[in-house]
């Protein structure tokens, strides 16, 4: 084994950091092989407390409610990269963090994450540090435009980062985007977007799921279809570089991948970005896969063997923004299943859940 791991007995406790739907969902998996869930969230409204009666409302930067709900768990994971680090550390020092205190820190800097992922030689679009507004230019200058430029931390679905096609455009730019410092990143003229799903278990076995091809509107994630539209061995390499990054992460859990595909004569793959934690383009497993990606991390998580990946049919996961969430129940049929987040409100960009739609042969 990776680390000194005995299996969680069922009847265990699994602390989850954050309480939204990734949180819920790890709940409810992890209630189908006997284990509790306690969540520890600052929103006293989060979807996560509707499943569990396990519960610590307070900020993440309270030690003593960290200590507190340490005390009651068997082992510590979380549903988003955010984490404080000093609130990630100090759990660690207490009880197993997975996954570790190093993937939190290397995903939630986007310097960090690109300069890890070179360093293993895996294919990332190339990149500047900005830290000044002579640097943004000078970066232009080096890798032209058009160019992103991208916060370094807490950018998702689109936020913190804007587009360069003029070096008119710099200035603001730089201006607009908090905090710095900043990474410019060549523009990618991709053909699609594709993710994978990989999981790494305490006994170092790791297992993918099938590539997924991803849509996004307005920067939000639209739709995930497996199996994604690629040339052969696609795929296959996809999945070997997600496996490369969870073993030279010393990884336990379920980790994202996201893919840039790009077409031409040799296709060829850039990794867009990681997310330590299950992953919205991998919600189709729960239809179509023995072990979906949420007991999956549980499995993992807890020391156990990992399940079987195989995905058993086609599938479109279609995520619910804002008042979509109407379409359920009279836009779902037999083939449709939906998974609802138990949100009150209904605003434009919020996820309100999701449905996964077999694709049946005819």
């Amino acid at each position: 084994m990776t680390e000194n791991t005995v299996a969680l007995r069922p009847g265990s406790t699994i602390g989850i950091l954050g309480g939204g739907q990734l949180g819920r969902m790890l709940a409810l998996a992890g209630a189908k092989l006997g284990f509790k869930s306690h969540i520890f969230c600052p929103d006293e409204n989060s979807p996560a407390f509707d499943v569990t009666p396990f519960k610590t409302v307070a900020a993440y930067e309270d030690e003593d409610a960290l200590r507190a709900f340490a005390a009651q768990v068997d082992v510590i994971t979380y549903e988003f990269e955010n984490v404080p680090a000093a609130t990630a550390e100090l759990l660690a020092s207490l009880k197993p963090l997975r996954p570790g205190a190093n993937a939190l820190a290397i995903s939630q800097d986007r310097l960090a994450e690109k300069s890890f992922l070179a360093s293993k030689n895996i294919p990332v679009a190339p990149y500047r540090a900005v830290h000044s507004l002579e640097d943004l230019e000078r970066a232009i200058g080096e890798l032209g435009l058009p160019a992103v430029l991208k916060t370094t931390r807490l950018g998702y679905d689109g936020k913190g980062q804007r587009v360069l096609r003029e070096p008119a455009d710099a200035e603001a730019a730089f201006a607009e985007l908090q905090p710095h410092p900043l990474v410019l990143e060549a523009f990618v003229p991709f053909e699609k977007e594709i993710s994978v799903v990989v999981a790494r278990g305490a006994d170092g076995q790791v297992r993918a799921f099938d590539a997924a091809e991803n849509v996004h509107r307005h920067h939000i994630l639209h739709t995930s279809t497996v199996p994604a539209s690629i040339p052969p061995g696609v795929d296959k390499h996809a999945a070997m570089l997600a496996k490369v990054i969870v073993v030279a992460l010393d990884y336990v859990g379920v980790l994202g991948v996201e893919f840039f595909a790009i077409g031409g004569e040799k296709p060829s793959l850039l990794v867009n970005e990681i997310a330590p934690r299950v992953h919205n383009s991998g919600h189709w497993t729960e239809a179509v896969c023995l072990t979906d990606q949420f007991e999956q991390h549980m499995r993992a998580v807890a020391g156990w063997p990992l399940g079987d990946p195989r995905r058993y049919a086609d599938v479109v996961m279609q995520n619910l923004i804002g008042d979509e969430i109407d379409i359920v129940p009279s836009g779902i049929d037999g083939n449709t299943q939906p998974h609802l987040y138990g949100k009150a409100e209904a605003r434009p960009g919020r996820k309100m859940g999701h449905v996964n739609r077999i694709v049946r042969a005819e």
